[in-house]
């Protein structure tokens, strides 16, 4: 049995590199809180000028079960949506879609002081892959991002479900996950775009 190779495994390598620093962060917050302190979304903080946060935020967790139920989400969204993407263009689009939630959350939600967690992003990039699948023209594309769509729609008029709420040990903060949608259909619009002007382009040349 080959050996697979760095290309055959493609977006499972961002989502083994992602589990393996949330798990050292985690692992590291427990021995040293300082590095929560340092690296947690924390509205203060990034006003006085520790923009890192935005993104470094989202790699932190309150429990290992919430970062358990975050890592088993993105192991399920990649195994769904992997065929769309090459390793690099994840990576980006991984980066981009924390720094997105991170902003989202600094400008549109004053209120809101602290957050951890790769749930927002994660439902970006649901969405992310939901727009891809309508553009090859897959039905399940329509269903999945109405899936979502409704699920961030109830959860800002009833809120998270207590059982969750419970287990991670905070309250869920379906702010970002509202934030994290709108990122990742923003992020595929982009993506649309671009592509689109760059075959106008070639068409001319």
């Amino acid at each position: 049995m080959k050996l697979l190779t760095l290309k055959k495994l493609g977006p499972y390598w961002l989502a083994l590199i992602v589990s393996v620093l949330c798990a050292l962060l985690y692992v590291a917050g427990l021995v040293t809180p300082s590095i929560d302190n340092l690296l947690a979304y924390r509205r203060s903080a990034i006003g006085d000028g520790q923009w890192w946060r935005l993104v470094t935020g989202n790699l932190l967790h309150t429990n290992h079960w919430h970062l358990l139920m975050n890592l088993a989400g993105l192991w399920v969204v990649l195994f769904l949506h992997h065929f769309h993407y090459q390793l690099k263009e994840l990576t980006a689009l991984f980066i981009l879609l924390c720094l997105f939630e991170g902003i989202g959350l600094y400008q549109g939600y004053p209120q809101l002081l602290g957050y951890v967690g790769l749930s927002g992003m994660l439902h970006g990039l649901f969405a992310y892959g939901a727009v891809q699948d309508i553009r090859r023209k897959m039905r399940s594309g329509y269903l999945l991002l109405l899936g979502v769509i409704v699920k961030v729609g109830h959860e800002q008029f009833y809120g998270a479900s207590d059982d969750v709420t419970a287990m991670i040990g905070a309250r869920v903060a379906t702010e970002a996950h509202l934030v994290g949608l709108i990122c990742g259909i923003v992020c595929a619009l982009m993506v649309f775009v671009l592509q689109q002007t760059r075959t106008a382009n070639e068409t001319q040349h």
